[in-house]
């Protein structure tokens, strides 16, 4: 059984950090890809970051060179570290994983989402 929890959103000033995590137990990495979205009000949920099977990442141009995506397998956790953040990263961060190549269409499974306020 595949459930995936996040943890780690809180409210911080612009140009702080945060990390936040995602409990992956039951989800077998090598099956696929897991990755993390955000949806501000209003807006569609929008693909941030992935990780492959092979451990390669990928991001998306809005958050490339700030937030890095990672994963302890031995923790059955995967982590975004979010750094320079912008008023504009205020979102509800959600954590999927799926089959490649991990973009929305392709999620099997979502987290509950954790809160991110940047002021």
């Amino acid at each position: 059984h595949v459930q995936l929890v996040e943890s780690g959103g809180e409210s911080v000033q612009a140009g702080g950090s945060l990390r936040l995590s995602c409990d992956t137990s039951g989800y077998t990495f090598s099956r696929g890809c897991a990755a993390w979205f955000r949806q501000a009000p209003g807006k569609a949920r929008e693909w941030i970051a992935a990780l492959d099977s092979d451990g390669s990442p990928s991001y998306a141009d809005s958050v490339k060179g700030r937030f890095t995506i990672s994963q302890d397998a031995a923790k059955n956790t995967m982590y975004l570290q979010m750094n320079s953040l912008k008023p504009e990263d205020t979102a509800m961060y959600y954590c999927a994983a799926g089959k490649r190549p991990c973009v929305l269409s392709y999620v099997d499974y979502w987290g509950q989402g954790t809160q991110v306020t940047v002021s």
